[in-house]
């Protein structure tokens, strides 16, 4: 049985199992009205300034090709846990709901929606996990990535991270959520095919190793890739290394192979970049790239750049696809309507605020931003809507390629960088903070459920903001 199930990532089981449990009392109870579900994050983490919504495209991807396989259904059937009558009627599970979403590539803040799902309840219950699960993991990588992006204006920045990415689809989804938020490029391959993501490698220590002679490794290596060649110097002595390249690449001038760059992995890379800065320009070699690598992050490029290190590019890889200072979010997917009345949970700490909401950025002085208000769906209010139409009917509305919405989404995320306070661009979190406004209409029906009296139309505001 187990081989006629789909993979673990495109199964609709790939959930808790109180979202199975939950809806096989919905359906006893006969719960199938239409449900309205929204994922947030309830706080920035304390080094944040901004989040970066990613992760739409593949969230989207999930709930068009929602389904349970025959296999999986025997498998649910044979564990005893639920009636035959509610396997039967998951036979035909799809989701057929609606989808408003901040476009990839939008800079975001607490309590703002990322995501809303109008679906029947049965089905809007079920994608909680796996939706909280596509949505936090890029957005997390895309917020750690742009701060590197940040920290090294004019930089090449690669993803170097797949080998120490939790799993598989960590190692894919932090590819692209790296470069959506703006790195050059990927060393995993298969993010290449998938994205068109371009694709940035070197050698490893080994090939160096595996030759009796580095410069003849360096030369075998330059021969076999003339129009793309970065040599790994830090082997054996990463200064020796440089000084026999200028002859080697005087030889291989001569034959038209050019050698780009060099990379660092290991020791103090400040140092070693302006020996070897020195020792290549005295050796007529201005033109080769220093790039380097090994456990870096924003914090430790800034650090480098600050130093004035002649560094041109920077790999980075476990602390940004780990996201090592912040590896979650306090983020949530919770009911704000069903059967047409607003929802709220009031747990301590937790509370949410009710109904549909849109959230509204307006602009000061120069274009830049200067406050959201987080409003109900049909208040009136001033500024940019930035929740968008995703999906109707479970169909999802921008039907372009992966490639070309990854375009948009860099795009985006870029234009809306240069509207965001200077204060929040800054690497330490800023005790200014960015305003997020609660409407008036967003408190009087919160405060409309508290008192026990919600208004029937859950949308209906309580004046302009």
């Amino acid at each position: 049985m187990l081989s006629q199930m789909p993979p673990e990532g495109e199964s609709a089981l790939l959930t808790d199992l109180y979202q199975l449990t939950m809806m096989q009392a919905y359906f006893d109870a006969g719960m199938h009205g239409m449900a309205v579900f929204e994922f947030f994050v309830r706080k920035l983490p304390p080094a944040r300034n901004f989040l970066v919504a990613a992760g739409l495209d593949q969230a989207l991807e999930y709930l068009e090709t929602l389904r349970i396989s025959p296999a999986e259904l025997e498998w649910l059937g044979a564990s005893g846990r639920f009636d035959p009558s509610f396997l039967d009627w998951l036979s035909g599970l799809h989701f057929d709901g609606d989808v408003d979403a901040l476009p990839e590539g939008t800079v975001f803040f607490a309590d703002e929606p990322l995501l809303r799902v109008v679906a029947p309840l049965p089905v809007a219950q079920l994608v909680e996990s796996r939706l909280i699960n596509l949505l936090q993991y890029p957005t997390m990588v895309a917020s750690k990535a742009v701060r590197c992006v940040l920290a090294a204006p004019g930089r090449t920045l690669v993803d170097f991270g797949m080998r120490r990415a939790h799993g598989a689809e960590a190692a894919l989804l932090s590819a692209r959520a790296s470069h959506l938020a703006g790195f050059d490029g990927t060393a995993t391959v298969l993010a290449g095919l998938r994205w068109d993501i371009p694709l940035f490698g070197t050698m490893a220590h080994s090939f160096i190793q595996a030759h009796d002679d580095e410069l003849a490794a360096f030369e075998h290596f330059a021969r076999s890739h003339p129009q793309a060649n970065t040599l790994l110097i830090d082997t054996y002595d990463t200064e020796a290394a440089a000084a026999r390249l200028p002859a080697l690449a005087r030889r291989l001038q001569a034959q038209g192979i050019a050698v780009q760059a060099v990379r660092i992995d290991s020791g103090d890379l400040g140092a070693h970049a302006h020996r070897v800065r020195a020792i290549l320009d005295a050796g007529g070699l201005p033109g080769v790239r220093i790039f380097v690598s090994g456990n870096l992050d924003e914090d430790r490029i800034d650090e480098l750049l600050a130093s004035g290190a002649p560094i041109d590019g920077f790999g980075v890889g476990t602390r940004m696809n780990t996201v090592a200072d912040q590896p979650w979010l306090d983020c949530a997917y919770k009911l704000q309507e069903y059967a047409g009345h607003a929802r709220r949970k009031r747990s301590e700490g937790k509370a949410t605020w009710p109904g549909r909401k849109q959230v509204f950025r307006r602009y000061g002085a120069h274009g830049i931003a200067c406050e959201d208000v987080l409003a109900t769906l049909d208040e009136p209010c001033e500024g940019t809507a930035l929740l968008q139409p995703a999906m109707r009917g479970g169909r999802r509305l921008d039907t372009s390629s992966g490639r070309a919405q990854l375009v948009e989404a860099r795009q985006r995320l870029k234009d809306q960088l240069a509207t965001l306070p200077p204060h929040l661009l800054d690497r330490a979190a800023s005790p200014e903070g960015y305003p997020v406004r609660i409407s008036k209409g967003l408190q009087t029906l919160t405060a409309a459920i508290d008192a026990g009296s919600a208004l029937p139309d859950c949308n209906r505001g309580g004046g302009p903001p």
